[in-house]
């Protein structure tokens, strides 16, 4: 025969993070200052690219210093991604997610380089077709 057994009630300590549904994240304030700051960093950018106001070869290197706020922008105010306990998996699932597309990308890069530097000229290709 088997015996009945009453459902167990989850304490604090036996819940995951990010499940209870008494804690409010973000707020309506925390929000207004990401799109606040989320449009000053594209209006800065739009400033940048189409003005002289920095050194022309510079323009490359404060978009991306731009864009790499605007991206820590989104990462705080609107996906709180922040260094508290709670958060570990998340910064380690971003660095590790960060480490997969450098590798990609540089590794591309160095693909081009190297098929770059070891391609016959286009000159050599037509007249080897002659």
């Amino acid at each position: 025969m088997e015996e009945y057994m009453e459902p167990r009630h989850l304490d604090s300590g036996d819940r995951t993070s990010g499940l209870d549904e008494d804690v409010h994240i973000g707020s309506f304030t925390t929000y207004t200052a990401g799109v606040a700051f989320a449009l000053l960093l594209t209006g800065a950018s739009f400033l940048v690219s189409q003005t002289d106001l920095l050194w022309a070869p510079g323009v490359a290197a404060g978009l991306s210093v731009l864009a790499i706020a605007q991206m820590g922008v989104h990462l705080v105010f609107f996906l709180h991604v922040g260094t508290g306990p709670d958060n570990a998996n998340n910064v380690l699932a971003l660095a590790f997610g960060l480490l997969i597309v450098g590798l990609v990308v540089s590794g591309s890069l160095w693909i081009m380089a190297n098929l770059n530097a070891n391609m016959l000229p286009m000159s050599v290709i037509m007249d080897m077709q002659r």
